[in-house]
């Protein structure tokens, strides 16, 4: 982060952004709360209120607050997603984990990430909107707005987007279905990419220099690659269920004119938080999470040099010195059971929202589709891994672990199961993966595809919310079922859970919109077991 003095611009930029500021607070009081505990009065010539709003914003792409985090992430997508499991006898271990989703939990989804972000960010767009000396940061909050939104409808499914703050004629506001935001969303990419090209080059303004927590460069070129790369993310999301629009949108983003992706580990997108990392928070000071099932199974049985890197080794007595993890959905006795598997390694005072090697993953996955500007994707596979390696300081071991044509995920054994039996998941389980790390030319697309997913899933890391929508994109990687379904029928065990049910809030407050949405938006009915738009059953590539 860069900070160059207080003055931002000029005084009539000043007055014009605080009467826009203003102007954003009469329509829609429940869902355009002011944020934050910033009051407009606190907004000066130095732009504390914008400035306040864009940081909040950035820091909510994932929520930064410790208690909604645990709530919004580590209790849905990083559990899902197969990074971390719970120790702690939650709800009498009737809770997501085991699929009886917990209201309270749940609603932190849309009460805080949703709400806490489209309010500070539709602000600075009504503010800068029309402000040919902000475009920039019109430019810089558009790009905000998908990269936070498509995170809280990967979980939910249709939300409020285009007609935000804009009631009917009956006081409600009307979500959008799933086809209808992706568009949307690439609508906004596209603003944000033609201002930031037309800068490209250009010093960054000293308004974008003070506004940007996670700023990497001197100039616009930063922004332009990070806007490119979440527009492959979301274009590849949609590569079963329309690609046709997924090629277009993938291709544009994949076109050198357009500015190129991120690609090398300095270009990574972080930004830095207010506090301790929630992790490390929901890790050590409230010992609530612990290494999951799954990614102890892949990281032990590729002999991953990043292991040690990511995860602490046991100190429970029964397991002292390895690598062990929690399988989701078990039966819990009590905390003490489990506090002792392995813990996290801290984490440093960012959020990590984009590394570098995600673009590679998402390269090779295009080339392998054949989209234009793709280039080999085995080479962009070994480049994802590499740049991971990179990333946790294992660079010296990268040529021995990409040539590894024979390791495959160990089997899983819990020697402290309460059930004898229901915790191993052995050799020859349809839910133990036999992929390898070597790149196998002739081997089938799905092979391929498994590969490159199960690497990019070991690469984004802690990233629950981007590996669990994923992961329920293309089937990979391979989890293993709960153990214990508390859905009353609404999950089927061998699915998995697909989503997140819609906050009480809503139903209260906006309850005919939100009634519309499920009955007409949604593929199902409100619960975990209804899949999302483009979460297409058929998996095959």
């Amino acid at each position: 982060m860069r900070i160059k003095g207080s003055k931002w611009f000029p005084t009539v930029a000043v007055a014009a952004l605080l009467i826009g500021i203003a102007g954003c607070t009469k329509n829609f009081e429940e869902l355009n709360t002011n944020p934050g505990g910033v009051s407009d009065d606190e907004a000066n010539a130095d732009y504390t209120l914008i400035r306040s709003f864009l940081a909040q914003a950035q820091r909510n792409v994932i929520y930064e607050g410790t208690g909604d985090y645990q709530l919004a992430n580590n209790l849905t997508s990083d559990a899902y997603a197969g990074y971390l499991a719970i120790e702690q006898v939650f709800e009498g271990n009737s809770n997501n984990l085991t699929y009886r989703i917990v209201p309270v939990w749940t609603d932190a989804i849309w009460n805080n990430h949703y709400i806490l972000n489209m309010s500070p960010l539709e602000r600075v767009l009504q503010s800068t909107r029309e402000n040919a000396a902000l475009q920039d940061i019109f430019a810089f909050s558009k790009l905000l707005r998908v990269a936070s939104m498509h995170r809280v409808s990967d979980k939910l499914g249709p939300i409020i987007y285009t007609k935000y703050n804009q009631p009917n004629e009956t006081g409600g506001v009307e979500y959008d279905a799933e086809p209808d935001l992706f568009n949307a969303y690439f609508a906004d990419l596209d603003t944000a990419m033609n201002i930031f090209k037309g800068l490209q080059g250009e010093a960054v303004s000293t308004a974008m220099s003070l506004s940007d927590i996670g700023f990497t460069s001197d100039n616009y070129t930063h922004l332009l690659k990070v806007t490119n790369t979440l527009r492959l993310r979301l274009a590849m999301r949609l590569s079963k269920v329309d690609p046709e629009l997924a090629r277009t949108q993938g291709e544009k983003a994949l076109d050198p004119a357009n500015g190129g992706l991120l690609e090398n580990v300095a270009d990574s997108w972080t930004v830095a938080l207010s506090a301790d990392h929630p992790l490390n928070v929901i890790t050590d000071s409230w010992s609530d999470t612990r290494m999951a099932a799954e990614i102890e199974s892949y990281l032990v049985g590729y002999n991953d040099p990043r292991l040690p890197k990511l995860f602490r080794p046991a100190v429970d007595p029964v397991v002292a010195g390895q690598y062990k993890g929690i399988r989701g959905g078990i039966q819990i006795d009590e905390k003490s059971r489990y506090d002792n598997y392995s813990k996290m390694q801290p984490l440093e005072q960012r959020m990590q929202l984009m590394p570098a090697s995600e673009a590679w993953f998402l390269k090779a996955e295009a080339a392998l589709r054949g989209w234009a500007n793709a280039g080999d994707a085995k080479t962009n596979y070994e480049t994802g891994i590499a740049k991971s390696f990179e990333q946790h300081g294992v660079s010296g071991e990268l040529a021995d672990y990409i040539n590894d044509g024979t390791s495959t995920p160990a089997e899983y054994k819990d020697p402290k199961a309460i059930e004898p039996g229901e915790n191993d998941v052995l050799t020859g389980s349809p839910y133990l993966s036999t992929v390898t790390i070597k790149w196998d030319e002739g081997a089938s697309n799905d092979e391929k595809l498994e590969r490159i997913i199960t690497q990019k899933w070991l690469a984004i890391f802690p990233d629950g919310d981007e590996a669990w929508a994923e992961q329920r994109r293309t089937g990979y990687p391979i989890q293993f079922p709960v153990i214990l379904n508390y859905s009353n029928g609404e999950v089927n065990t061998e699915i998995g859970i697909r989503r997140m049910k819609y906050s009480r809030r809503e139903y209260n407050s906006n309850s005919a919109a939100v009634n519309a949405a499920v009955e007409q938006l949604l593929n199902g009915p409100d619960n975990g077991g209804t899949r999302l738009w483009w979460d297409v059953e058929d998996k095959s590539f």
